[in-house]
C-alpha cells in the first residue's frame, strides 16, 4: 500500500505571511508547521481553547459560525503580521450522518456557515491585503465530496461542492490582481474525523468499522488513506513560486479516488 508524504515540501517561503483558520491541530496544524518550516510566519484562529493553548504561533481564539468573530480574527491577523501573503481557508466540519428526510435544518446551516460562508468572510477581508503585497495566494479546503455525491452526507457535499464553485470564481475575478485561488480536495485523511466518519456510517448503513472501511477504500486506486502532510505540501506549493501560474483549480488528493462510499 502506498504511503502518504510524513515531511514537509522542501521549499523556501521566508517571511510569507499566512493567515490559516482552524490551524492549531489537526489538519490546520500541520499546514501551519510546514509553512513555520519554510520560513513562513503563520498566524493562526481556532475554536479548540486546549489546540490554541499548544500553539506556538500567534494564534487567537475565533468560532467560524459568527462572522464576527472571523472578522476579529483578519483584523488581529493582518495587524500582527503587517500584511498578508497567503488564506488557507482550512476550517470545516463533518456535518451530520443521516438521511435527508431526518435532517435539522439547523444542522445544514451550521454546516453551510462553517465550511463554506467562512471562506467568503475570510476571503472578502483578506482581497484588499492580498492585492496591497501585489499579489498572492487564497488556498480554500473543500474535499472529494466536492466532486462526487455523498449519500447520508449532503449537507457537508453540497458545502464543498460550493467551495469549489466559489473558488473558481474567485479565481477569475482576481487574476488580474495576481492573486491566485485554489481548491484542495483531499480524500480520505487518515486520522480521528475520518475514524469518526466511517464509524457513523457504519453505524447508519448497520455494518462494522471494518468493513465500511473496506468499502470506503475500495474505490481509490491506491487503496490508501492520505496523510496531513500530503495536504499541507501541496498547498506549500500552491504558495510558493513553483504554483506561480496555477490558479481557479480544484486539486484532487486522494489516492486516485473514483467515488466515496
Amino acid at each position: 500500500m502506498t504511503e502518504g508524504a510524513t515531511t514537509p515540501l522542501p521549499v523556501r517561503l521566508d517571511g510569507l505571511r499566512v493567515a490559516i483558520t482552524a490551524g492549531a491541530g489537526g489538519i490546520g496544524r500541520v499546514i501551519a508547521d510546514s509553512f513555520a518550516a519554510a520560513g513562513a510566519r503563520p498566524y493562526v484562529s481556532d475554536i479548540d481553547e486546549a489546540a490554541l493553548a499548544t500553539c506556538p504561533y500567534p494564534c487567537m481564539i475565533a468560532d467560524a459560525a459568527k462572522s464576527g468573530d472571523l472578522d476579529r480574527f483578519m483584523d488581529a491577523a493582518l495587524a500582527e503580521l503587517g500584511g498578508l501573503d497567503v488564506l488557507v481557508n482550512n476550517v470545516g466540519i463533518a456535518g451530520p450522518t443521516k438521511p435527508v428526510e431526518q435532517l435539522d435544518p439547523a444542522e445544514l446551516d451550521a454546516t453551510l456557515q462553517i465550511c463554506l460562508a467562512s471562506q467568503f468572510h475570510c476571503a472578502r477581508r483578506a482581497v484588499p491585503a492580498l492585492r496591497a503585497a501585489g499579489g498572492g495566494s487564497i488556498i480554500n479546503l473543500s474535499s472529494a465530496a466536492g466532486k462526487f455525491g455523498f449519500a447520508l452526507r449532503s449537507p457537508y457535499a453540497a458545502a464543498k461542492w460550493g467551495v469549489v464553485g466559489f473558488t473558481r470564481s474567485l479565481a477569475i475575478e482576481l487574476g488580474q490582481d495576481g492573486i491566485r485561488v485554489n481548491a484542495l480536495l483531499p480524500g480520505l485523511v487518515e486520522g480521528p474525523r475520518i475514524r469518526s466518519v466511517i464509524r457513523n456510517k457504519a453505524l447508519a448503513l448497520g455494518v462494522g468499522d471494518n468493513e465500511q472501511t473496506e468499502r470506503a477504500l475500495l474505490p481509490v486506486s491506491l487503496r490508501c488513506f492520505v496523510t496531513q502532510q500530503d495536504i499541507a505540501n501541496m498547498a506549500l506549493y500552491l504558495a510558493s513560486p513553483f504554483g506561480a501560474t496555477i490558479s481557479g483549480q480544484a486539486l484532487s488528493i486522494d489516492g486516485g479516488m473514483e467515488s466515496l462510499s
